[in-house]
């Protein structure tokens, strides 16, 4: 079963998390302040964090760089784009707005814990595109396209995300272990060239660059 740890102060929006995901089948783990939250995730390993914001103690733009090893989804009353920037920049994966609509968390939510198989055993399929993480191949149809470990690493997580923003700072971070000589710097550039490869493989899709966040897998 899969546990999700919801940090909010607010008591009334916690149980109506708390009573929609357990519906769902997941495991719920609470904590109603920054300092608290950092507390529990030493003691305990959720697999998704939903985080306030606006928090007592530590606030949850303080927690957020503590907890990188952990999926976390804002949840935030704060609308403007500049927050929501800094928090995917900072290494969230999500950034919803309260109030929100709990089908649509839901399904935010199972996006990010499918992300979390990356680097397992499935093959990975979407459009025309097929990678298998287990052989390291990739293929568009039936034709293969060879990529660098770095940039096959790059589009395993994208392919986990289609259409869905990937903050620089997460993907590098994700991709660590894999390349742990891909830096900031150097990213563009891999991307370019794994944008290249699949063009010419004939894919049906576009690595789009989202100016001054990350990167997205579009049709």
């Amino acid at each position: 079963m899969k546990t999700i740890a919801v940090i909010d102060d607010d008591v009334y929006i916690g149980n109506l998390l708390q009573e929609a995901l357990q519906k769902e089948g997941y495991g719920v783990l609470r904590a109603y302040s920054g300092t608290e939250a950092l507390l529990l995730l030493s003691e305990r390993k959720p697999d998704l964090v939903l985080l306030d914001l606006m928090l007592p103690g530590l606030s949850g733009e303080e927690v957020l760089p503590k907890i990188k090893e952990y999926p976390v989804i804002i949840l935030s009353a704060k609308t403007d784009v500049g927050d929501k920037v800094e928090m995917l920049s900072g290494g969230a994966c999500d950034y919803v707005t309260k109030p929100f609509e709990l089908r649509e968390l839901l399904a935010r939510i199972a996006v990010q814990l499918r992300a979390q198989k990356v680097g397992g055993e499935s093959e990975l399929v979407w459009r025309d595109l097929a990678l298998n993480p287990v052989l390291h191949t990739v293929t568009v149809g039936e034709t293969p396209v060879r990529l660098t470990k770095t940039e096959l690493a790059i589009l395993n997580l994208l392919m986990s995300n289609p259409n869905r923003i990937i903050a620089k700072s997460v993907l590098l971070d994700r991709i660590e272990n894999v390349a742990p000589d891909c830096m900031e710097s150097s990213l563009k550039v891999h991307v370019s060239n794994l944008r290249r490869k699949l063009r010419e493989g004939g894919a049906m899709c576009n690595i789009e660059a989202v100016w001054g966040i990350g990167f997205r897998l579009t049709e």
